[in-house]
């Protein structure tokens, strides 16, 4: 999704001793899982939006783009709808945990299926076999993308006949099967990722170069837009009771939308899309020629060179744990807050008025980032993000007060979610514009869309296994017992246990919370990071540019 432009402009000699740029340039991700996507709105934050999104848009303010659009309106119109439809599976696996949460899954079950963000994260593991192995006669990139595509659409075409089986009937006391639900979102994630990598690609090439900077434009608002109708939109159409309080005049026990017919829809998008695109836009022979194929085996080596670098492996380690103190907030809270009874298309209803907020702010904040030192204001920012972790836990507390005997809230309170919610975005947007400032920095010119990439990668992956494993411990450290009824103060901590303390005329209730005990634990092991990573943060920063060179 991001590839990086930068003139040499050392001489001749220099050049021939540095290794040809890389025409592998894939998406470097944040998401979209990913970290602004918000898969358990609104605090698990995940934008499989791609972390290269901003990055992108940053360049493209610094390069002059003000030639005009003539010759490529068709050519961006193109990759917007291409962007929509890659953020149609990610919306959807977004979700479906909100779904299940309404099903009594448990949170074993929630980090199991948190497996299905991890495609676009380890992306760079194929990208570069995407990149190198294609049928010029047919497109380099419309060799993957053209049968991805329509694998995407075959597969929501099958997957809209069985989903709502999958998902269980609590009517008839059929438990959704978590499992089979995870591997085959993994599956249709895995195919968007796959897809991301041959439309990045492809996006850099059918753009004219003064045109080129539109891309990220593309990818950020177009890929935005398809995660907004499959999360957002879908979820509120979905819901009886949003449909019935806001669209109905008269009630009715189902929802404007099924998960089926959305699949079933998409599904026919992508193919008549799919087939649209494999008739009538060409990959013309100017086009490959703007790229210079390293091959599949140099792209490889590529990568194991930067990461023998003393400096990136040292980074590597900062990425890979700095978001271990945030884990609990951003994956469990959203959760959290449905298990108390936050309507789930409330919460995806409070995504909108964050966008100009989560538009502004890369922008502000941008501006603390050029220079030497970017990482200062992710240091500044760090402590900050972690007591958010305290706050989210008390306002999760205050939701059980102040629910109302009907099961609905005042709108004070949505207010005061949303005002916590907007200021925990600042803290999140200047570690993460931090970071990716820091990225392009850093990066050596000669190699910068396989650099960018790893670094991106990692960045994503450094958020995603935390974030599983807090989902994961949630019921190892939750006690739950059982009150009144033949079985008065026995634990119930188990399925059947619970069957049993209900069954006796009892009522199983939480007495330790796993998740404020989760949260205690991130914030201290957070704040210690802090202390450990401070000056190793500091140190990366002072260290010359041939420190991050591959020579």
């Amino acid at each position: 999704m991001e590839t990086v432009f930068v003139d040499n402009p050392t001489s001749m000699d220099a050049r021939k001793r540095k290794p040809k740029p890389t025409p592998y340039t894939p998406s470097e991700e944040t998401n979209f899982d990913t970290e602004f996507s918000l898969p358990h709105m609104p605090m698990h934050l995940h934008l499989d939006r791609d972390s290269k999104n901003t990055e992108n848009n940053l360049n493209e303010k610094t390069q002059n783009y003000s030639v005009g659009l003539q010759g490529d309106k068709a050519n961006i119109a193109v990759l917007f709808f291409l962007y929509v439809l890659q953020g149609i599976p990610l919306g959807l696996g977004s979700s479906i945990p909100m779904i299940l949460q309404n099903h009594g899954i448990s949170y074993k079950q929630q980090a199991l299926f948190s497996f299905v963000h991890w495609p676009f994260s380890v992306k760079l593991l194929w990208a570069p076999v995407v990149d190198s192995l294609y049928s010029s006669k047919f497109g380099r990139r419309k060799s993957w993308l053209v049968p991805t595509q329509y694998i995407i659409g075959v597969f929501m075409l099958f997957l809209s006949f069985y989903v709502m089986s999958l998902l269980g009937d609590e009517s008839q006391n059929i438990q959704p099967n978590v499992f089979i639900l995870t591997t085959v979102f993994f599956m249709l994630n895995f195919l968007a990722a796959t897809q991301d990598i041959a439309l990045d690609g492809w996006a850099l090439t059918m753009l004219s170069r003064r045109n080129v900077g539109h891309a990220s434009t593309c990818n950020s608002v177009g890929q935005t837009t398809g995660y907004f109708l499959s999360n957002v939109v879908f979820l509120a159409l979905e819901s009886s009771d949003f449909c019935n309080k806001y669209l109905r005049t008269e009630p009715r026990p189902n929802g404007l939308l099924t998960l089926s017919g959305f699949l079933y829809f998409w599904g026919v998008v992508f193919l008549v899309t799919t087939t649209i695109i494999m008739l009538f836009k060409k990959e013309s022979a100017t086009e490959h020629l703007k790229d210079s194929d390293y091959g599949l085996v140099g792209t490889y080596q590529m990568l194991y060179r930067i990461l023998c670098l003393p400096s990136v492996r040292a980074f590597v380690i900062i990425l890979l744990t700095c978001k271990i103190g945030f884990s609990a907030t951003d994956a469990v809270t959203g959760l959290k807050l449905i298990e108390a009874g936050v309507h789930k298309e409330h919460l995806a209803l409070m995504a909108i008025p964050m966008v100009p907020l989560q538009v502004l702010l890369p922008l502000t904040i941008s501006r603390y980032t050029v220079g030497p030192r970017p990482l200062d204001v992710f240091l500044k920012a760090f402590p900050f993000r972690l007591l958010f972790g305290v706050i989210f836990a008390i306002l999760v507390w205050w939701t059980h007060i102040v629910k109302q005997s009907d099961g609905s809230f005042p709108l004070y309170y949505y207010v005061v979610i949303l005002i916590g919610y907007g200021l925990h975005q600042v803290s999140l947007y200047s570690i993460f514009v931090a970071v990716m400032a820091f990225h392009a920095r850093v990066s050596d010119p000669a190699i910068g869309g396989t650099y960018m990439t790893l670094l991106n990668t990692v960045t994503n992956l450094g958020g995603n296994w935390p974030a599983t494993l807090a989902l994961w411990f949630v019921d190892p450290l939750t006690r739950k017992s059982c009150l009144g009824g033949l079985y008065n103060g026995m634990s119930c901590g188990t399925k059947a246990l619970s069957e049993i303390c209900v069954s006796s005329n009892g009522e199983c209730t939480i007495t330790i919370d796993g998740y404020y005990i989760e949260t205690v634990i991130c914030v201290t092991l957070g704040f210690l990071w802090l202390l450990w990573g401070k000056h190793r943060v500091q140190h990366l920063q002072t260290l010359p540019e041939s420190a991050w060179k591959c020579e």
